[in-house]
């Protein structure tokens, strides 16, 4: 398969939309039969523009960070850091997550961050939790949004969806449970044109 980008465009609710992203992710999802028809077409293009604004945000975070290397608020952060982003745990019941090579200090809630307005947020808490933390995310000004698989109910989503500027969740991207950052951020990065070295763990 040849390298490049393919760009893809699409037209709902009277508003054209056009995204280019790198061949291969479009010869993979292809196979997994996630944009053979238009509507569903339409629907990962403007996905993946949510993705590009999650990705344009000078800082993130992680919401259910963890110290147990066999959840996903440890894997989640533990990918933020291997790509030299500025991330920052969140975590009420512990002051310090601690990886291989550094030791992060956590803030408890989205109103203790440094610069909200200028942070995206991944969440990895159960859904009664993650309604509570959009509630508070919102109104510090966080602008964006990632729903981890597992974290979110129709509730959760509809809230998200009325209140951020952007939002991964559900269906979609490269994992077959749906759009993941351990899975998908990568591609995210290169379609917000993010420069990053990868570091050690």
């Amino acid at each position: 398969m040849s390298k490049g980008r393919v760009a893809f465009g699409c037209r709902v609710d009277g508003n054209s939309t056009f995204f280019s992203f790198p061949t291969s992710f479009v010869y993979e999802s292809n196979l997994r039969n996630h944009i053979f028809h238009q509507s569903a077409l339409c629907h990962f293009v403007h996905a993946m523009e949510a993705v590009k604004r999650f990705f344009s945000s000078p800082r993130f975070a992680v919401a259910g960070a963890s110290n147990d290397t066999n959840k996903f608020g440890y894997k989640i952060l533990a990918w933020y850091h291997q790509h030299s982003l500025p991330v920052t745990p969140l975590n009420p019941r512990a002051a310090q997550i601690s990886l291989p090579s550094r030791v992060y200090d956590t803030v408890p809630s989205p109103s203790a961050l440094p610069s909200p307005t200028q942070t995206s947020l991944s969440v990895v808490t159960p859904p009664p939790v993650t309604l509570t933390l959009l509630q508070e995310a919102h109104s510090v000004g966080i602008p964006a949004v990632w729903l981890q698989p597992g974290t979110f109910d129709d509730r959760v989503v509809e809230y998200a969806r009325g209140h951020f500027e952007a939002v991964i969740a559900g269906d979609g991207g490269m994992g077959s449970e749906g759009w993941c950052v351990l899975v998908d951020g990568d591609d995210g990065l290169e379609a917000a044109g993010v420069q990053w070295t990868s570091q050690r763990l």
